[in-house]
């Protein structure tokens, strides 16, 4: 009598599921990515202003909308690769600020072709909300401070949105797995049968 290995096919089952369940949820983050850089979209064109964020909640409603900040403090300085508006590569300077009032921000002051730091004290800064690192914003200067040219609006449409891509990726895993599994199951079947 031929038999189905039960655990394998436990094995292969659990894991054929996972796959698809990983599929689905790439399918509905998908979603509601599309929705994130709608939201943002839209922010990008509303003209009032939004205070500086200084919570998580509040990042997440105010990111590429107008808003201002008071540097109290130039705490450091850098600078990194950036676009200046007409999509040329140079430098954007930034400053990490002391607010008024506590708490940090860092400030992109401009763009420049070369990295030598324009000298800039601190002070008022007006702009708009760009995602920084992790959970932390960042004014994106504008009008630029510190003589610097300026620097490429933040865009939405940046974001990262694969999740299409990973949805199908987990979904072929899936058929891959069932189809190696099922030959497989045939081979060892078929070595089985006593009138092979």
């Amino acid at each position: 009598m031929r038999r189905v290995p039960l655990l394998s096919a436990l094995v292969v089952i659990a894991a054929i599921a996972t796959m698809i369940g990983l599929g689905v949820w790439q399918l509905q983050r998908l979603a509601w990515k599309e929705a994130l850089i709608a939201r943002y979209e839209r922010a990008e064109t509303m003209s009032s202003a939004v205070a500086w964020p200084r919570t998580a909640k509040e990042r997440e409603g105010a990111l590429y909308r107008h808003s201002q900040l008071r540097c109290e403090r130039v705490v450091s300085r850098g600078a990194s690769a950036g676009h200046n508006t007409e999509g040329e590569t140079g430098w954007a300077q930034t400053a990490h600020c002391a607010l008024d009032g506590g708490g940090e921000a860092e400030v992109v002051l401009g763009w420049s072709r070369d990295p030598e730091m324009r000298p800039w004290q601190g002070g008022p800064a007006l702009g708009f909300v760009a995602p920084g690192v992790g959970d932390t914003p960042r004014l994106i200067a504008s009008p630029p401070l510190a003589g610097l040219e300026p620097l490429a609006r933040p865009d939405p449409r940046d974001i990262p949105n694969n999740h299409l891509a990973y949805a199908v990726q987990w979904f072929l895993f899936a058929a891959v797995a069932a189809v190696v599994y099922v030959v497989a199951l045939r081979k060892r079947l078929a070595a089985q049968d006593p009138r092979g």
